[in-house]
């Protein structure tokens, strides 16, 4: 946990290792990056608050995306007292997973980290590579592939490309997407994220973000992943 607040961190430490959880808490921006690299594959999950003593939370993600190995793609959740949705969007769109406001209950924090573990460790059903056309979805290995070439996502933008490609066809709403996702539609934010997040994925796996045929847009319903696609 990355957060200046000693009051909080100390709440969220008693209530989360009474629910079988270790945290660990660093005060600023510098001392959470140099115990991230300093004990690196130790976490699970970062928690980290957007607004820190010696730097800003948003920009701390950006770092923490663009390190090499395994922490890379370290699940993070943002939390924040500012309320603006513009934040919330801008956070999950460089590539935190989910973004809780404070104040928060200790319960609802509880359930967004287990919601996070279980996306990126769950055992998926059927084979681990999804194929369509010169599209592979590595569900194994959480890569994803056009014709050979890896195409980068990031943890929250792979999970929601594997939920609408194992549901090919079929159009989902927002709503639907993020009662998988988040486990409830709760909040504005989200909602509006699924849009940047769908964009974010079209520039990766499409060969015209602008003229999209592998997520489509239906319009008034949602998005449809197509069954069929290039050969």
């Amino acid at each position: 946990m990355i957060d200046d607040d000693a009051r909080l961190a100390s709440m969220v430490r008693e209530y989360l290792a009474s629910n079988g959880f270790v945290v660990e808490h660093a005060a600023t921006a510098t001392a959470g990056l140099d115990q991230l690299a300093r004990e690196a594959g130790k976490f699970d999950l970062v928690l980290l608050d957007l607004m820190l003593p010696d730097g800003d939370g948003l920009d701390l993600c950006r770092r923490i995306r663009a390190r090499s190995g395994m922490d890379a793609d370290l699940p993070i959740v943002m939390l924040t007292a500012k309320g603006d949705p513009l934040d919330r969007v801008v956070g999950l769109e460089i590539g935190a997973d989910d973004y809780l406001p404070k104040p928060f209950e200790p319960r609802e924090l509880l359930a967004r980290v287990r919601a996070v573990l279980r996306r990126r460790g769950e055992p998926r059903g059927g084979a681990d590579v999804l194929r369509f056309g010169t599209l592979e979805i590595d569900r194994g290995a959480r890569a994803v592939r056009v014709g050979g070439a890896t195409r980068a996502l990031t943890s929250h933008q792979f999970d929601l490309l594997v939920l609408l490609a194992e549901r090919a066809g079929r159009v989902l709403s927002r709503e639907q997407i993020l009662d998988v996702m988040h486990g409830a539609a709760s909040d504005p934010a989200f909602d509006r994220s699924i849009d940047v997040h769908i964009a974010r994925i079209r520039a990766a796996i499409e060969d015209d973000p602008r003229a999209p045929k592998r997520i489509v847009t239906v319009r008034g319903a949602g998005y449809v992943f197509a069954r069929t696609q290039d050969a």
